[in-house]
């Protein structure tokens, strides 16, 4: 028999068979891909989720520690502005408190004025005048019972133990930004036409004279460049660009800082100086003022012109300085509402309308004069607890502001977030189905052995 003569393997257009050729049940590439791509899959179908069960797009330092540790700064003013509003509270009930004897010893001066002049006749027998003296006694041993009975949560305002003058004030605060809370950065700009009197800088703060900048006629900024707010946080900086124009006036544009920045900086300006005060809101944080021709701070320094238009203004260089910012705290002026206390009814004790009509006609004088001087400490403490309820309303808002940059920053859209979820539910179930077919693939090699 001849010798068998084996066909030679074609090396060209014959792709499948060189793969199969090569088919290897140790290694299946195809399916390491897939189930890195389902893998991938998986990983973005838990974040989303999570962001679904949560509505946090940022709920962990590890989404974005930036934005995380802003959030949860500005989730710790917001207790705070809780827990000053919950002190205001408790001190307006205090003085509404107070406010409710005070006009309950108003209409009893009343009734003793009443009995006052009724003693004032002069036909009374002795055993009527004594029985008006009686009443009238009563009247007033009432007026210190209800005094010292005004008490809220351990302070009272009208029994002369709190008076602000005295060692036990009653205080309140109002804010939660303020107070010595150490040193910062202070940056402080003057230049050739700045007042001769600068008041000293606040922490983390920058003060510019903008006095030449000012037009009085139009009221608005005469320069027409951007000024650039770069606040540091940590490593990270962010710098927001206001535009000045012509028209732009110097309230929209001390409004537009805290706008812009997130309330991270806010503005102010004394007219009577002509200065803008950047304040830093975080103690943490620090931010540098410039102004140039471009938003993206490209073209030219400008910060003379806005400043005040001289040529040659400089910036004193960064430094540490100590916290001047005003008190947050108020002290409550308080009075005294007892017979024979310091206040409206000092010389009550004496007041006699037994003895004579001429005694009952000095009692009934100095029970007008009293009732003038009560009548005006309640007003004096109802205008406390009206400010001390703006306050409270402000509060409110600015908690409301700073909840609304929180939820900007770390919540989700859950439209787009359930969009997104089916969408990479089906992904998994392709992935799924892939990697299954990918797996099936070395079960060929069966076949070379059939």
């Amino acid at each position: 028999m001849g010798r068998a003569t084996v066909p030679p393997v074609s090396t060209t257009g014959n792709t499948v068979q060189k793969d199969l050729v090569m088919a290897s049940v140790n290694t299946n590439f195809s399916a390491l891909v897939a189930l890195q791509n389902l893998t991938k899959t998986t990983g973005e179908l838990e974040m989303v989720q999570n962001r679904i069960n949560t509505g946090l797009k940022v709920a962990s330092a590890k989404d974005n520690g930036a934005v995380y540790a802003i959030a949860q700064a500005q989730r710790s003013r917001v207790a705070s502005i809780a827990s000053i509003a919950d002190g205001i509270d408790r001190t307006t009930n205090v003085i509404d408190t107070g406010l409710s004897a005070g006009e309950t010893i108003s209409d009893l001066l009343t009734q003793m004025k009443e009995k006052a002049v009724a003693a004032q006749a002069g036909d009374l027998s002795t055993e009527q005048r004594a029985a008006v003296a009686a009443d009238f006694n009563e009247l007033r041993n009432q007026v210190t019972r209800i005094a010292n009975s005004a008490t809220f949560n351990g302070a009272n305002v009208v029994n002369g133990l709190s008076l602000a003058s005295g060692s036990n004030p009653l205080r309140v605060l109002l804010s939660d930004v303020g107070g010595s809370v150490g040193t910062g950065n202070v940056q402080t700009e003057t230049g050739a036409a700045a007042p001769s009197t600068v008041p000293a800088p606040s922490r983390n703060a920058e003060v510019v004279d903008a006095s030449e900048a000012y037009d009085a006629t139009n009221n608005t900024l005469a320069a027409n460049d951007f000024v650039r707010i770069a606040v540091t946080s940590g490593s990270n900086t962010t710098t927001f660009a206001l535009q000045i124009t012509a028209t732009t006036t110097i309230a929209s544009f001390v409004n537009s800082v805290g706008t812009a920045t997130g309330g991270s900086v806010i503005a102010t300006y004394d007219e009577t100086t002509g200065q803008i005060t950047y304040q830093g809101q975080n103690d943490t944080d620090t931010f540098a003022i410039t102004v140039n021709s471009a938003a993206d701070g490209s073209g030219t320094a400008r910060r003379s012109d806005f400043v005040n238009g001289v040529a040659g203004t400089t910036a004193s260089a960064s430094a540490s300085a100590a916290d001047t910012r005003p008190s947050t705290t108020t002290t409550i002026t308080t009075f005294d509402f007892t017979v024979g206390g310091t206040g409206a009814l000092n010389g009550a004790a004496a007041w006699d309308v037994g003895t004579s009509a001429a005694t009952a006609g000095v009692a009934a004088t100095a029970i007008d004069a009293a009732i003038t001087t009560l009548n005006s400490n309640l007003a004096s403490l109802g205008s406390q607890s009206k400010a001390l309820a703006t306050q409270k309303e402000f509060l409110g808002k600015l908690s409301s502001a700073v909840e609304k940059g929180i939820g900007q920053l770390v919540d989700a859209d859950l439209a787009r977030e359930s969009a997104r979820l089916q969408s990479l539910q089906v992904k998994q179930q392709l992935g799924a189905q892939a990697l299954s077919i990918a797996n099936s693939a070395p079960s060929i090699v069966l076949s070379f052995f059939r």
